[in-house]
């Protein structure tokens, strides 16, 4: 069972999504689906997210033509339901495995010690430390929000390697911002706090 204010912020979030007809929207994932994927995928919805999804499914752009070439994955909705298994554990692994990426390349969390001479040595003991991070839940693309049952109002991530942004004060704040005419600049009253550990020291 999901908290009330979870799922209130996620059917705000669906409905607003329906009314910028900005996608094609399905049947809501059952109670089954549900614990299927988190069974399979080892992962757990957080409550709002859970309700976004049980409202409807969103799963691809009307408009769109062909897959997007520059992810890991085809479709910028990961398809719960239909999905092919391999392309949704690589959009579920995107954050660390675009965060390694950027190992090879130069970067280094200074909580890891002292980096390793050698590249390949150095994304090793990257992904041993990153064995344990907080596990990352795609909603659209590389923006994600942290899981786990029984916490919701989470603001959205967008992440691409190191470069980790606020793209949302919530999920429904974040659907506004990604579906409708992005804000010039963000309000003096929007201050969202990322609450996932590990992923909050980037931003």
């Amino acid at each position: 069972m999901i908290s009330e204010g979870g799922a209130r912020l996620g059917r705000q979030a669906a409905h607003r999504l329906v009314q910028l007809d900005c996608c094609v929207v399905e049947a809501g994932l059952t109670e089954a689906e549900f614990a299927r994927i988190e069974h399979e995928y080892g992962i757990e919805f957080a409550d709002d997210h859970r309700a976004f999804l049980a409202a409807g499914l969103p799963v691809h752009e009307p408009r769109e033509e062909k897959p997007d070439t520059s992810y890991a994955w085809e479709r910028p909705w990961p398809d719960w339901r239909n999905g092919e298994p391999g392309e949704l554990r690589r959009h579920l692994n995107w954050p660390v495995d675009c965060l390694l990426q950027d190992v090879q390349r130069g970067h280094w969390h200074p909580a890891w010690g002292e980096r390793p001479d050698s590249g390949e040595a150095a994304v090793d003991v990257a992904r041993s430390r990153l064995a344990g991070v907080p596990a990352m839940v795609p909603v659209y693309a590389h923006r994600f929000l942290p899981a786990g049952h029984g916490t919701f109002g989470h603001p959205v991530l967008s992440m691409w390697g190191c470069d980790i942004i606020y793209y949302g004060a919530d999920l429904l704040d974040y659907i506004n911002q990604e579906f409708e005419e992005p804000r010039p600049e963000h309000p003096d009253d929007w201050a969202p706090q990322a609450t996932v550990p590990f992923w909050r020291d980037y931003l």
